[in-house]
């Protein structure tokens, strides 16, 4: 069986559109906050679908990171999506060509590689085309609001919003450290190295986006050797 309707394809991406939207207009007003043009913070949007790698990419940039430290930090924090990518390849269409499948991973997220890959049967085009333009737009026009509203909002007001975005980071590892007690400790042991990196004289000297990098690489690479998952648990 073949899912290949663009307009079924559509209708599944609305509510990913409807959550990209705050949690987008979050990231728009956090962004300005930080320095950015509201221009600058649409462009980011339009040309990055990745919450996590913008979130962390634009103190890089506020903070006149390098290059460097831009390109590394988005490779680690986006390497999922290379994973995710080449686990959907295995449900596309035959009728999906290259082309399609450049354009399509483009905005392969996480919402949209769980809704495609939970149907059952391959995945057409036309249906991955309805699926990701929804979210696309949602996620880029939640953008340039956040971002405009951040201009003329008042300081005390965009303060308190922009703490939304963290929100975001919340609702994704609470509940899997509710259901896993080593991914609750990985979690831990990660704010025990940031707070490190902050306080200690010798390691609050690092670059910030160099911090979040070997924060992140640290306690992923001490779990997985300490409590690694297991390939049927994982599947």
């Amino acid at each position: 069986m073949e899912n290949n309707s663009f307009k079924k394809g559509l209708l599944a991406g609305i509510p990913i559109c409807l959550g990209y939207f705050s949690v987008s207009f979050a990231f728009g007003i956090s962004t300005v906050g930080q320095g950015l043009s509201v221009l600058e913070a649409l462009f980011i949007s339009m040309t990055n679908v990745t919450s996590a790698g913008q979130v962390a990419a634009v103190p890089i940039i506020a903070a006149g990171g390098t290059l460097f430290e831009l390109a590394l930090s988005q490779i680690i924090i986006n390497l999922r999506y290379a994973l995710m990518s080449i686990s959907l390849s295995q449900k596309l269409s035959d009728k999906v060509n290259l082309f399609d499948r450049f354009v399509i991973s483009f905005v392969n997220t996480d919402e949209v590689f769980a809704v495609a890959s939970s149907l059952k049967g391959s995945v057409g085009k036309r249906f991955l085309y309805g699926l990701i333009i929804t979210p696309y737009f949602g996620w880029s026009i939640g953008t340039l609001l956040g971002a405009w509203a951040g201009d003329i909002l008042p300081d005390s007001v965009t303060s308190a919003l922009g703490i939304a975005i963290y929100a975001m980071f919340i609702a994704i590892v609470v509940p899997p450290s509710k259901k896993h007690g080593a991914t609750a400790l990985c979690v831990l042991f990660a704010i025990v190295l940031s707070c490190m990196f902050k306080y200690v004289p010798f390691l609050s000297t690092v670059p910030n986006g160099f911090s979040v990098i070997i924060c992140a690489v640290l306690a992923s690479a001490v779990f997985a050797v300490l409590h690694p998952v297991d390939v049927e648990e994982a599947a």
